[in-house]
């Protein structure tokens, strides 16, 4: 796409909207790449054992941006990937965040290790901030959750989730809605019987809208031309709740406007986080799903 055609809207008539970042709440690091031991149906970047199109973070890199944030006012740190935990040096970059504010991580919990576990929950009790875990399952049964995250995947996460109960921790549950609307109800009451069976008294579940992107578009398809933003959707929904609007992402090629989109060339804003408080076009299909969707990203108890 060339600059002309990214900043004209569907029609052609207007550019498509822009969003301005009014502040730095939340800071995400990519801290697994794009590597994954999973490979899910859905996955909006296509994570795999076999994606390396972006390279782990290291504890160095980490260190530079958590400088920088601290003078920009950003109040909570998320990890994502990829898989953040074949990150070789995600135990101690999320034991020097939480000397900067509260972390929270993505995972699907199945490569965990107790001795991790266990140094992340001595570095929280000691820290005035909360670690976080968000685990991604997406279905209350082997076969519904297998079906798109991979054969075994059911049970190796549900090992994971007994791991950080042993250890205190009260996962997060963030499951992609992959059934109708009709069917929610029943499929919300499955997910927290599981998870009382499992050990896990206090159930939170978080459930997240497809986004056509990477590996669900050869699954669903693709955003239609006409499912853009348009300037009167932002006037009738606002912007507050989108991450573009206080949130940026850290790669290893520098930082992105948000964590749906660094797939895209136009979403790399620069290499220092100043550099990338800058406003962005709300071009993409997967923005048309943002602007619908509510606190698509940061964790249901973040206030906005």
């Amino acid at each position: 796409m060339s600059a002309a055609e990214a900043n004209r809207g569907v029609s052609g008539d207007a550019p498509p909207p822009l969003v301005g970042i009014t502040h730095l709440d939340d800071l995400w690091f990519q801290a697994g790449g794009t590597l994954c031991n999973f490979t899910c149906l859905h996955c909006f970047i296509s994570c795999s054992p076999h994606n390396r199109s972006f390279r782990f973070l290291t504890l160095q890199e980490l260190r530079r941006y958590l400088a920088e944030s601290v003078p920009l006012g950003v109040k909570e740190y998320y990890f994502t990937g990829g898989e953040p935990f074949l990150n070789p040096e995600l135990v101690p970059m999320l034991v020097e965040t939480l000397g900067y504010g509260p972390a929270t991580v993505l995972t699907n919990a199945s490569v965990l290790r107790d001795a991790w576990l266990q140094e992340l929950a001595d570095a929280e009790r000691k820290s005035v901030y909360s670690l976080e875990f968000r685990v991604s399952l997406d279905g209350f049964s082997a076969e519904s959750n297998d079906a798109i995250r991979g054969p075994g995947t059911f049970e190796r996460t549900m090992e994971g989730l007994a791991r950080l109960a042993a250890h205190g921790f009260l996962p997060l549950i963030t499951a992609v809605r992959t059934w109708t609307m009709a069917e929610e109800p029943a499929v919300l009451d499955g997910f927290r019987c599981l998870l009382r069976r499992r050990g896990i008294a206090r159930p939170r579940l978080k459930v997240l809208p497809t986004l056509r992107l990477g590996a669900e578009v050869q699954r669903t398809g693709g955003y239609a031309a006409d499912e853009r933003v348009t300037a009167e959707m932002l006037e009738l929904l606002g912007t507050s709740h989108l991450p573009c609007e206080h949130s940026r992402i850290v790669t290893d090629r520098g930082v992105y406007v948000c964590p749906i989109l660094i797939a895209a060339a136009d979403s790399l804003l620069g290499d220092t986080l100043a550099e990338a408080l800058v406003p962005y076009r709300l071009r993409h299909g997967a923005c048309y799903t943002c602007v619908h969707s509510h606190n698509l990203c940061a964790n249901p108890s973040a206030g906005r």
